[in-house]
């Protein structure tokens, strides 16, 4: 409560102060969300689900918390995901966790985005993220690879991911969550360590889709 008079909550879009954690009433209104038809992308038994286009106000938001230390907007970010899971996904997971970002990376900007996100999420449903993943290897940002060129984040990706030591994963029905989805190559690439390392079913989630 003193936390939110000092640094009080602002609309992660416009950074209009609110009275609680959330998105403004103009923003609800005139942001880019997807329709219930595009929320849900499946590609090989691959659900992805998500809420908005990755446009205008979604993608400078996105960007700030990607790259600029704006992690006070992961919580209404993560409120918004949590949402469209349930919406989306109920009954498909038990448990929850995220792409992780390298050491390296998370040593530089002092965070990691997609957890920040995941822990929001779990926060609306009153549980907590699992870290079952690791990234073994600093790869080059996928941002800066084509999106018309999917085969080369295809490639960018490939074997960045391991599974985490004694992380519980076999026979588990997991919902992995990221901030956007471009190409789905960094994923899809998560998805596969989580299923050859046992898991029963992989579902996503992410806060905008791009492209």
């Amino acid at each position: 409560m003193i936390l939110n008079l000092i640094f009080p909550p602002k609309c992660p879009f416009c950074r209009k102060i609110l009275n609680h954690p959330g998105i403004c009433a103009s923003c609800e209104n005139h942001l880019p969300w997807l329709d219930e038809s595009k929320r849900r992308i499946v590609e090989n038994n691959f659900l992805c689900v998500g809420a908005l286009r990755y446009q205008d106000a979604v993608r400078y938001a996105l960007l700030r918390l990607k790259f600029e230390g704006a992690i006070d907007i992961a919580e209404p970010l993560g409120m918004i995901l949590a949402q469209c899971a349930a919406e989306c996904l109920s009954g498909e997971f038990d448990c929850v966790t995220w792409t992780p970002v390298s050491a390296e990376r998370e040593s530089k900007r002092g965070y990691d985005q997609a957890k920040l996100l995941a822990e929001s999420a779990c926060r609306v449903w009153d549980i907590k993220p699992e870290r079952l993943l690791k990234k073994v290897k600093d790869n080059p940002a996928q941002s800066i690879l084509p999106g018309e060129k999917p085969e080369l984040r295809e490639l960018n990706v490939r074997g960045v991911y391991a599974p985490m030591e004694n992380a519980k994963i076999a026979g588990r029905r997991i919902l992995l969550i990221d901030d956007i989805r471009t190409t789905g190559a960094t994923l899809r690439e998560a998805r596969r360590v989580l299923l050859e390392n046992g898991a029963q079913f992989v579902c996503a989630a992410v806060i905008a889709f791009a492209g």
